[in-house]
């Protein structure tokens, strides 16, 4: 690594007003309490109701992980500063911090679209789905989806972190992110810059991809197999749910990561980051729960009797 000045860094934040800091602390500490009750909850669900035993559901609970764990990676750091006065980070636990955000962000990425192809499968031929999306499919892309995170985010934390800082320490962000920190080096980003555009932005349009052409055989499917109204309803309704969470999720990246670097405004960077780091792993089980008989079942039965529910079978 190349040498540098800069042993610490200082995360900003939003803002330097005590008063809206207090305010951010409990509206953050509210949102992420609810996103681990929401995503644990699920995951618990889904481990211990055999009913929910298959597939889509696997993914679904590796998908709550993902979301716990990513909100986990950011918000208790940004609480423990919005009630300090110094806002210090090391050098070392700023390349862990974003390191482990890319990745979860990545990994998101492949999941949403492996769930996009088990819900081709399952539409397109569901008698064929437990063979179809057997162990031996799941499990390999579940593994696919945290390697292509974890080589991805080991390409962006090396190249960035060889970079010098040798000016200021203070990142004009809430967390350790690549576009703030290539903004803060006294190095030359040009290639980092375009390792950045080019490897987050294949990851992004190879898995849209993935999403829209799985999503464009499931609409032939549901048209063409799928004869009475209130099964299409159930179709179009279980996808509905996962579009939700895509348009959500890779719009919000697609904003932050594939601005011209001449328009790119690392304030718009800080809400657009919270927003998906925050704010989409709260909403992600909401949005598959709420729409989900299924899992609106399973909850009721823990409800009403815990113990009996939850029991492995």
């Amino acid at each position: 690594m190349n040498a540098t000045e800069v042993t610490v860094f200082v995360l900003k934040g939003f803002t330097d007003n005590l008063e809206l800091q207090i305010i951010f602390f409990f509206l953050f500490l509210a949102i992420y309490l609810f996103t681990l009750m929401g995503n644990l909850g699920l995951i618990v669900l889904v481990i211990g109701d055999s009913r929910l035993h298959n597939p889509m559901y696997y993914f679904l609970s590796v998908l709550s992980s993902v979301d716990a764990c990513y909100s986990s990676v950011i918000t208790p750091n940004m609480l423990v500063d919005f009630m300090s006065k110094n806002k210090f980070i090391s050098f070392l636990g700023c390349a862990a911090q974003m390191f482990f955000a890319v990745t979860l962000g990545t990994t998101e990425c492949f999941l949403l679209a492996a769930m996009a192809y088990d819900r081709y499968v399952a539409i397109y031929n569901p008698l064929l789905y437990a063979v179809s999306m057997s162990p031996r499919v799941y499990i390999p892309l579940i593994i696919a989806s945290y390697v292509g995170g974890i080589l991805h985010a080991t390409l962006h934390t090396v190249a960035t972190f060889n970079l010098s800082f040798c000016g200021s320490n203070e990142i004009r962000h809430v967390f350790c992110d690549t576009p703030p920190l290539l903004a803060l080096s006294c190095s030359d980003t040009h290639m980092n810059q375009l390792l950045l555009f080019y490897f987050a932005g294949s990851i992004e349009i190879v898995t849209i991809l993935i999403v829209l052409i799985s999503y464009g055989f499931i609409l032939l499917a549901i048209l063409r197999v799928i004869r009475s109204s209130e099964g299409r309803q159930k179709a179009f309704s279980t996808c509905a749910s996962h579009l939700m969470a895509v348009v959500v999720f890779y719009g919000t990246l697609l904003f932050m990561y594939l601005q011209p670097r001449t328009s790119h405004s690392l304030d718009t960077d800080k809400v657009a980051s919270v927003f998906y780091t925050l704010v989409i792993p709260m909403l992600n089980p909401l949005i598959y729960s709420l729409r989900n008989k299924d899992v609106k079942s399973a909850l009721k039965r823990f409800l009403n009797n815990p113990c009996q529910s939850l029991k492995l079978t």
